[in-house]
């Protein structure tokens, strides 16, 4: 993965609600959790699901996920 951001957090997802269009996703960082609205269709096109690793990426006001590829 190469990225600008430098507010990466590695964790474990923990757990994922989709609603109508926008999906919450929970992913555990040392013992916190962080939570990221992302589109369903980003945790579709990324396979996010419980128990995978995923990052939390911080930049400015914003959450966003990542994975290696």
């Amino acid at each position: 993965m190469k990225i600008s951001a430098r507010n990466r957090l590695k964790g474990s997802i923990v757990e994922i609600t989709k609603g109508a269009t926008t999906a919450h996703v929970r992913i555990q960082i040392e013992g916190s959790v962080i939570t990221a609205s992302i589109t369903n269709e980003a945790v579709d096109e990324l396979g996010l699901s419980v128990g995978g690793e995923a990052y939390a990426v911080v930049k400015a006001s914003d959450v966003m996920i990542a994975i290696d590829d």
